[in-house]
C-alpha cells in the first residue's frame, strides 16, 4: 500500500455550493458566500471581523501593514516557522528577531521573550504549530506589559482552542491558511482575523486596495477613492463556496483527522525508552490534529525510521528549515537566544502522513511505524548532546 504525505480534504458538499456560485452571475470577490463565510467566523468562532484572502501569506501581510511595519521596526517570531511568516514583514522593511521553541510543543517559548524585545519592537508574531495554540496567555501579558501588536500565525489552527477560545480570537489579529495542505482547504486561500475595533476600518481598507469602497456600500459616503496603502486581497467568491462548503462539516474533518492522531499517540506510546517526543495536546489545549510529528534526539535513529517507512510506502517529510539558519534569514534577520531545540528540529523533526485516512490506511500506517520503531529502536545509539 501507498499512503501519501496528505490528501486535500473533500467534504462531498462543496460542488453544490460552487455551482451556485457559479450561475449567480458574481464571480469577483466580496459576494455571497464571502459574507457566510464571514458571519460562520464570527458566529462559530468568536472572532471580532474576518477578512478572506487570497492565501495565509496575504493574510499576513494584511497584519504587517495593521502593525505599520516599516525599516527600523522589529517583529518577534519563533524561527521554526514558515517563510511566509517572517516574509510579510520583512517585505514592509522590518528585522525579523527570532527566538528558541519549546520543546515540549514546537511553540515559541514566551520565557525568551522579553529579552528580544528593544525599543524598535512593534509585535510579537506567534506561531501555532501543528494546530497546537501557543501559550498566548503569557505572550499576550508580555505584549500589555510593553505595549506590543500580537498577531497569531494561525495558518495550521481553524478550529483549534487555547482555554475555551478557538484560535484567530486569541489577540488583537491573527491569519488562517485554506492552502491544500490544511485541515480546511480550498485549494488556495486564507482569511485576516482582527479583534480590535479600532483596526476593523483601516483593514477594510487596505482589504479594498487601499480605497474606502466599503463606506460607500454602508451609504455613509456617495462615491469611493484611494484612502490607504493597499493590494487586491479579495478572493473569487468561487473560491468563497468551496471553503463555505468546508467549514459546514469542519467538525467532521477534523474527528478524521483525530482518528488518525490517536492512533499515531498508542504506537508511539509504547516507545518511551527512545530518545524522542512527539506531538502533544495539554491539558487546556484542544486541537484541529493539523500535523503529527515526531522530533529525534538522534539522528541515526531518525533517518532509519524514515528510511523504513519510505521503503514500506508511507510518505515522511522533513519539516522547516528553520528561518534564522536560512539563505534569506541570514540576510535580513537577527536572533536573540540560542537556537538549541529549534536547530535540532531542523535536523530531527519529521511529520507523518496526516489526511483524513478510512480504516485501512491508518491500520496500515500504524503497522509500519510500529515497525520502525522495533527495528530502529537499539537502545546502545547515542544521543544528541
Amino acid at each position: 500500500m501507498k499512503i501519501p504525505f496528505m490528501k486535500p480534504p473533500i467534504t462531498g458538499s462543496e460542488q453544490n455550493f460552487f455551482n451556485e456560485a457559479w450561475e449567480s452571475g458574481w464571480h469577483g470577490g466580496d459576494g455571497k458566500f464571502t459574507k457566510l463565510c464571514h458571519e460562520f467566523f464570527k458566529q462559530e468562532f468568536g472572532i471580532g471581523k474576518t477578512l478572506l484572502t487570497t492565501s495565509g501569506t496575504d493574510a499576513l501581510e494584511m497584519t504587517s501593514f495593521l502593525a505599520n511595519s516599516m525599516p527600523d521596526k522589529e517583529v518577534i517570531f519563533p524561527s521554526y516557522t514558515f517563510s511566509s511568516t517572517a516574509n510579510a514583514f520583512v517585505s514592509h522593511g522590518a528585522t525579523p528577531v527570532f527566538i528558541d521553541v519549546d520543546r515540549e510543543t514546537l511553540n515559541l517559548d514566551p520565557n525568551l521573550i522579553e529579552n528580544a524585545i528593544t525599543d524598535k519592537t512593534i509585535a510579537i508574531c506567534p506561531i501555532h504549530y501543528a494546530g497546537l495554540p501557543a501559550d498566548m496567555d503569557k505572550i499576550n501579558a508580555i505584549a500589555k506589559k510593553n505595549n506590543l501588536l500580537v498577531i497569531e500565525d494561525a495558518a495550521q489552527a481553524i478550529g483549534s482552542k487555547y482555554k475555551g477560545r478557538f484560535a484567530g480570537s486569541l489577540c488583537e489579529l491573527g491569519a488562517f491558511s485554506f492552502h491544500a495542505t490544511k485541515s480546511i482547504s480550498c485549494g488556495e486561500g486564507g482569511a485576516l482575523t482582527i479583534n480590535d475595533p479600532t483596526l476593523f476600518e483601516r483593514a477594510q481598507f487596505l482589504w479594498e486596495k487601499g480605497t474606502d469602497r466599503s463606506l460607500v456600500l454602508e451609504g455613509k459616503l456617495n462615491k469611493y477613492q484611494w484612502v490607504d496603502k493597499g493590494s487586491s486581497f479579495l478572493p473569487s467568491d468561487l473560491i468563497a463556496a468551496i471553503l463555505y462548503g468546508q467549514l459546514q462539516n469542519y467538525k467532521e474533518l477534523h474527528q478524521k483527522r483525530k482518528n488518525v492522531f490517536d492512533a499515531y499517540t498508542e504506537v508511539l506510546k509504547n516507545y518511551s525508552h527512545l530518545p524522542l517526543n512527539f506531538a502533544p495536546i495539554p491539558e487546556g489545549y484542544e486541537s484541529n490534529y493539523h500535523a503529527f510529528w515526531i522530533l529525534f534526539d538522534n539522528i541515526e535513529i531518525k533517518e532509519k525510521f524514515q528510511q523504513y517507512c519510505s521503503d514500506n510506502g508511507v510518505v515522511s517529510y522533513n519539516h522547516y528549515v528553520p528561518l534564522h539558519s536560512s539563505k534569506m534569514g541570514e540576510r535580513v534577520s537577527r536572533t536573540a537566544s540560542k537556537m538549541n531545540v529549534t536547530d535540532l528540529a531542523g535536523e530531527n523533526c519529521i511529520r507523518l502522513p496526516m489526511f483524513p485516512m478510512n480504516n485501512e490506511e491508518i491500520d496500515y500506517v500504524r503497522d509500519v511505524i510500529d515497525s520502525a520503531l522495533k527495528n530502529c529502536g537499539t537502545k546502545n545509539l547515542k544521543t544528541a548532546a
